[in-house]
């Protein structure tokens, strides 16, 4: 039986509440994340945007820590594109050897210091499209190198933290960081892009540890739904 005029209404005026509730809500995470971190920032050492790239590009299955170890050692023997394009790949294997899956890192280094040269004259490009037509460039690392060395919020950074803390927050309930990315997209403000993922990754770190959360501690908790984690305890009984 078709639905009746108020009975539409009455639908349609809840889920406009609905959608103004999960603003309101997302809006407070935003606050609370704020206050929690109020200065991110990316924790790869780097200081031009080849090195960045260089850098994210490591740091793929692999801890930040890790990679500022080794990164000083590959950028003291390949300062800029040009000489790293024309590295010996047992070279820069042995540089990077202590980090996982050194072999295709190194691969993806030069064949990413050759197409900066042959492409862009040895410059990191400000452009997620040509970024990604670089070997071992993807979109999350893209928008790593646009939003920490340009400011250029093209799109959500999704982490193995931030994939983790934005469904526990209920933000999406998708699995795949590309779904997971077009969601934040659509529910954040584009300004809040870039420092959204430092300050869930700085969360993730501190406070929701994957495997032993802090949810007593947290600012975040009476606006988390604390999806797919067992009720807490009532401290009560």
């Amino acid at each position: 039986m078709p639905q009746s005029r108020a009975s539409r209404s009455k639908s349609a005026s809840s889920q406009a509440e609905a959608v103004a509730a999960e603003k309101q809500r997302t809006a407070k995470i935003l606050r609370l994340l704020k206050k929690s971190y109020p200065d991110v920032e990316c924790a790869l050492i780097h200081h031009n945007a080849y090195e960045l790239l260089a850098a994210t590009i490591l740091s793929a299955q692999c801890t930040d820590a890790r990679v500022n170890q080794t990164t000083p050692d590959l950028f003291a023997a390949y300062p800029a594109p040009f000489a790293l394009a024309k590295a010996e790949l047992a070279d820069v294997e042995q540089i990077i050897r202590s980090l996982g899956f050194f072999r295709s890192k190194a691969k993806s280094l030069i064949g990413m210091a050759q197409g900066l040269v042959e492409r862009h004259d040895g410059e990191v490009p400000e452009d997620l499209e040509a970024l990604c037509k670089l070997p071992g460039v993807g979109r999350k690392t893209a928008n790593v190198l646009l939003g920490v060395w340009y400011n250029h919020p093209s799109g959500v950074v999704v982490d193995t933290h931030v994939k983790r803390i934005s469904r526990l927050l209920g933000l999406t309930e998708a699995n795949q960081p590309e779904k997971i990315e077009q969601e934040l997209m659509q529910k954040l403000p584009r300004e809040e892009w870039i420092d959204f993922s430092h300050r869930l990754i700085y969360h993730g770190r501190q406070i929701c540890i994957a495997r032993r959360p802090k949810c007593r501690e947290c600012r975040l908790l009476a606006v988390c739904p604390r999806v797919g984690l067992p009720a807490l305890p009532d401290e009560s009984e």
